[in-house]
């Protein structure tokens, strides 16, 4: 499979969890790869080892996505050094949750710094960069739609603030030939929110899907069809890939 042949794609937040399956599956669509990590570099580098064993290019660049200098740095160094920027995949996320009360200044600025204020930056960035046929795929979350538990008022909050940053986006970038989407997972497996973890059941009970988790590769498949020929004429739109959790 070599549709992203030719292309470079960039995702943040991409050592781990839905980002390493995403940055696997563009890279064995044919694509190279940069990725952000903030810790554990061994992650990254494992994840551009997988890059390369598919006979890409990979690339781990250290970047806090609440640092504004090392989110547009990551762009740069991805064009620097892969030649080109084609796919952008803001997926890089935190989850500060809690009572309303507990709230403090610093989580709602760290949220919205990573979770709003990186993909505008990003987005904005790469945009630059891009030519026709670019694509800006961001991650949001299945509770921008749903909240049905207290606790998750700053986390939907900068979730929902993804809806509107990708309209904008799309309208500003389609005359260039420029897309721009968001993918809401529901319940992934990862090691932020596993499975068999604290919650894991009330969160599969509004699952309609069999009431089972999601995978990764559930959400990397959706965000390859956005990247891909097949997201030539979807712009704008908020695609849940949730297993009805939002139905």
């Amino acid at each position: 499979m070599v549709e992203f042949a030719g292309k470079v794609a960039l995702v943040t937040g991409g050592s781990r969890g839905i980002g390493a399956a995403i940055v696997r599956r563009l890279a064995r669509g044919g694509a190279d790869v940069a990725l952000t990590y903030v810790s554990a570099p061994e992650r990254g580098r494992a994840v551009v080892a997988d890059v390369e064993a598919a006979g890409r290019r990979g690339l781990a660049i250290a970047a806090d996505s609440a640092d504004p200098a090392a989110v547009v740095g990551a762009v740069e160094r991805t064009v620097a050094e892969l030649g080109r920027l084609d796919i952008l995949i803001n997926n890089a996320g935190i989850a500060l949750m809690g009572p309303l009360d507990a709230v403090t200044l610093e989580d709602v600025d760290r949220t919205l710094a990573i979770h709003v204020r990186s993909v505008f930056l990003a987005s904005q960035a790469a945009a630059r960069h891009m030519g026709a046929g670019g694509r800006i795929v961001s991650i949001g979350s299945c509770l921008a739609e749903r909240v049905p538990w207290p606790g998750m008022t700053l986390y939907s909050t900068s979730k929902a603030a993804l809806v509107g940053l990708t309209k904008g986006l799309a309208r500003d970038l389609g005359a260039r030939g420029i897309t721009a989407n968001l993918v809401q997972p529901g319940p992934i497996d990862t090691d932020m929110n596993p499975a068999d973890g604290a919650g894991a059941d009330g969160q599969r009970s509004l699952v309609a899907v069999g009431g089972q988790y999601g995978s990764v590769d559930d959400i990397a498949a959706t965000v390859a069809h956005l990247a891909g020929e097949g997201g030539r004429f979807i712009t704008g739109a908020t695609i849940a890939v949730d297993g009805g959790f939002s139905a």
